[in-house]
């Protein structure tokens, strides 16, 4: 008989992509997803460190599964739950000591251990923890088998951090960097365009630091693996998230010029404008090298537009460094952005750092830097107004025939109409364009052309209000 398994994912991509990994570890032992915890026969929190109040969050909704734990156990039944991700490696044995009808933490490179955890578990009726850094040991016992994702997959190619930014816990849950081998990365991307997959995009918490190794034991960097997977018959589209600065280097940028399937599309993290800010974060770069990392791959591919992440009211962050901030923010022009306010976490060291910066201003550099990059993402929305886009189809829209899918650059197209274009590449005209999404019309077949260069699409006029 079949078992219900329900997944609660918080987080990063890379946490998506662990989630349905541990869906086809289980999916041989009778365990099928299911769309809530009630009923369920195993629930798993696959947990993100990186939000603010995560592990809060975590155990509020222990709280609740407890109360659905207990419900089923009145009829006879035992739902298991388990912690998974980066949480469950910071607590560990807290977790369970805090909420002792846990019963098993896993850290994120311990997933594929879960069928011995459960077995072990229903032995011994035991609370349990696996929270081992054995990254090689992972991906070699994962199954080969894996879940059809639909047009767009994601394969996790590198996993740690050697970067050590004094905000960030990575390198503390996820370990120290690792690289699978070339060919267990091509083997699982053949199979997911075997199934239907034609966008891939590729996952690490530093993916530009990949170095893998082939088959021949050459070591083989981020864009040779690009090249590699372009030739794969039937794939249309690449991407690969999250990158640092520090590991653009020459090779990478050329590849943003001669593949292709390469989208004109980079998330590309700078965190601050200022550099004395940077070196309090220990970024290892400066504005000036992101904004000439900038310059270069806009040589190789003028099309391309740039998304990235900013921390505002870092420890010590002054008017002045976040005045840098906006200048970059001004110099760059970003298609999109995320904004945070820092939060310290513990055991990283800026947690403790003196000059924590008042919750009202961080608040405040946050608005004025939101406005900023929202008025920067609307008018390239609007540069893309009458320009002919291939938009992959991904899911229905909220009305009844209407169809979402994504461009490029990572916009969202709303079609009228659109029910018998799921899961298809299709070129469509943009005809509106909002802050947050465009509308558009088919105009012809499927197509993998790229988008028409939009020249002169920033000013530093344009980005102030």
């Amino acid at each position: 008989m079949s078992k219900k398994l329900y997944i609660k994912t918080y987080g990063c991509q890379m946490n998506v992509y662990d989630s349905t990994r541990m869906g086809d570890v289980l999916a041989p032992f009778g365990y099928v997803e299911a769309d809530s915890p009630e009923g369920a026969d195993m629930v798993i929190l696959n947990t993100c460190h990186i939000r603010e109040k995560a592990a809060e969050k975590m155990y509020s909704d222990l709280g609740r599964l407890r109360i659905e734990k207990n419900a089923q156990a009145e009829q006879g039944k035992r739902m298991l739950i388990a912690v998974a991700g980066c949480v469950a490696q910071a607590e560990g044995e807290e977790i369970i000591h805090r909420m002792p009808y846990v019963d098993m933490v896993v850290g994120p490179q311990s997933y594929h251990t879960l069928p011995d955890l459960i077995a072990e578990t229903e032995r011994t009726h035991a609370s349990l923890t696996r929270l081992e850094f054995v990254e090689e040991q992972k991906f070699d016992l994962l199954p080969e088998s894996l879940q059809t994702q639909g047009a767009t997959a994601f394969v996790s190619i590198q996993e740690g951090c050697d970067k050590f930014c004094t905000f960030c816990v990575v390198p503390y849950t996820r370990g120290a960097e690792f690289s699978r081998p070339v060919e267990a990365i091509l083997r699982e991307a053949r199979t997911h365009v075997s199934q239907g997959a034609v966008e891939l995009t590729l996952l690490g918490q530093n993916v530009n630091a990949y170095h893998g190794r082939d088959a021949a034991g050459n070591e083989v960097g981020l864009a040779q693996l690009l090249t590699m997977l372009a030739e794969i018959p039937g794939l249309t589209r690449l991407r690969y998230t999250t990158s640092h600065p520090r590991d653009v280097d020459a090779a990478l940028i050329r590849a943003h010029g001669e593949i292709d399937i390469l989208m004109p599309y980079l998330h590309l993290p700078v965190q601050s404008g200022s550099d004395r800010v940077l070196k309090a974060m220990n970024r290892k770069h400066t504005a000036a090298d992101y904004i000439g990392i900038i310059e270069q791959l806009r040589a190789a591919r003028p099309e391309i537009a740039f998304s990235s992440d900013f921390i505002v009211g870092f420890p010590g962050e002054t008017d002045a460094d976040f005045e840098d901030t906006l200048k970059l923010v001004e110099t760059v022009g970003f298609a999109s952005a995320y904004v945070f306010k820092y939060s310290p976490r513990p055991g990283t060291p800026a947690a403790d750092k003196a000059g924590q910066v008042e919750e009202s201003v961080k608040d405040a550099r946050m608005r004025t830097l939101m406005d900023y990059l929202d008025r920067q993402k609307l008018r390239f929305n609007q540069s893309k107004i009458g320009t002919v886009q291939p938009v992959l189809m991904e899911r229905k829209g909220k009305k009844p025939g209407q169809g979402i899918g994504k461009t490029p650059y990572m916009q969202s197209v709303v079609l009228e109409n659109a029910v018998h274009y799921d899961q298809q590449l299709i070129d469509v005209r943009i005809t509106e364009a909002y802050g947050q999404s465009l509308k558009g019309e088919v105009v012809g077949a499927a197509s993998t052309e790229a988008a028409p260069v939009q020249e002169a699409l920033f000013s530093s006029a344009d980005a102030r209000p």
